[in-house]
């Protein structure tokens, strides 16, 4: 990944877990790994477990940003929960969410926020 893109990306994730903080989430984790599978953004809001894909673009050029999440990412994210929760049984209910986010010239950006994602 360039550094362009990890920039981008990096930008994305900062706005994205602003907007869920002013939405009265808790922000457990960014960025959480294990090996080779990465969650963006781990949340909580009343009692459930918000598992988070942040996708930033700078341009629609190649379609919206949540358009980019394909069928491996997917699998993926669950992959990554899965692990998640037995490491944390705490957590009983799970929600999928994406937020995309457009950046646009002049520090202007649109974010787009999907709830409960079913995959």
């Amino acid at each position: 990944m360039s550094h362009h893109n990890k920039d981008t990306g990096f930008l994305g994730e900062n706005k994205a877990a602003d907007y869920l903080i002013s939405m009265g989430y808790t922000i457990l984790f960014r960025n959480w790994r294990y090996k080779h599978l990465e969650i963006d953004i781990i949340a909580s809001k009343e009692n459930c477990l918000h598992v988070i894909e942040v996708k930033t673009r700078r341009t629609s050029l190649y379609g919206f940003p949540e358009q980019h999440i394909d069928a491996q990412k997917m699998q993926h994210l669950k992959n990554a929960a899965a692990l998640f929760q037995y490491q944390y049984p705490i957590w009983q209910i799970l929600q999928f969410d994406v937020i995309a986010i457009q950046l646009y010239p002049e520090d202007k950006w649109d974010l787009f926020f999907i709830e409960d994602v079913y995959f």
